[in-house]
């Protein structure tokens, strides 16, 4: 965005305003797409996306697939650092049915490509959320990789 009600820049922090800038827009991080007529729909985060091997996986898509299964009360997607890849897609789940992480892969596999699904699904009671009840990503990616 740009205009005479944005920032200028940091204070004191040229490194940081040169990396927020380009080309005198601000950017904000957001992620969309633009519809036919011109409108933009936001779909994410930048920094909510996992850069498989080149591939940016919105973490919200993979939440979605997750959640549409009947057997899944929540879901949160993240990325788990990775040799190969950069970063490799894992996901956590709340049940609240019968499934188990292979059939959940499975599932996703019938809704996704397969670059996006999930290697790792692990299950468990709770996912962490912060006071405003989003869940941590971070916290997750750190709590699980450390598991691994």
């Amino acid at each position: 965005m740009r205009g005479p009600d944005v920032m200028r820049g940091y204070r004191n922090d040229p490194e940081a305003t040169a990396a927020a800038f380009i080309n005198g827009w601000l950017r904000t991080e957001d992620a969309g797409v633009l519809d036919d007529d011109g409108y933009l729909a936001l779909t994410g985060r930048i920094k909510e996306l996992i850069n498989r091997g080149g591939e940016k996986i919105a973490q919200s898509e993979i939440d979605d697939v997750l959640l549409a299964h009947p057997a899944v009360a929540e879901a949160a997607a993240f990325g788990v650092p990775d040799a190969k890849y950069g970063e490799e897609v894992w996901a956590a789940v709340v049940l609240k049915g019968d499934s188990d992480a292979e059939r959940l892969q499975a599932f996703c596999r019938t809704h996704v490509a397969d670059f996006k699904v999930p290697k790792v699904i692990l299950i468990t009671s709770a996912l962490p959320k912060n006071d405003m009840g989003k869940v941590e990503r971070q916290e997750l990616a750190a709590l699980f990789s450390r598991q691994s």
